[in-house]
């Protein structure tokens, strides 16, 4: 079960079966930049409510032309920062989580954060 995108500037997201998926467009070498967008757009336009147990997190950064001089575990730690609370109750729920880094075809940074046993469309 995945509902239709909600959100109308950079950041949009949409629940999805056991969680939520966040899709940020543009990429700024400032992980601090990434928090308070994510924890405001939740705040204002995806009010969704935390839940229990563990969650398996996959974060992909796409960028375009030359490779971006981003830490990718700078950018996570905001990102977890921005979801707590929101789509888990603690960063410490997090049981697996996988960053990575490739060219796409936009610069674009998404984040799926799923409780761990729950496989989408089950």
């Amino acid at each position: 079960m995945a509902s239709d995108w909600t959100g109308r500037g950079k950041v949009r997201a949409r629940e999805i079966t056991g969680g939520a998926e966040i899709a940020i467009d543009g990429i700024t070498t400032q992980a601090r930049y990434y928090k308070p967008l994510v924890y405001e757009f939740f705040r204002k336009e995806f009010p969704i409510r935390p839940k229990g147990g563990d969650f398996e997190v996959e974060l992909i950064m796409e960028f375009v032309g030359e490779t971006p001089r981003l830490d990718l575990d700078n950018l996570a730690k905001a990102l977890l920062d921005s979801l707590k609370g929101h789509v888990f109750f603690d960063d410490s729920q997090i049981a697996k989580l996988l960053c990575e880094r490739r060219a796409g075809e936009r610069e674009r940074i998404t984040v799926r954060a799923v409780r761990r046993g729950v496989l989408e469309g089950a």
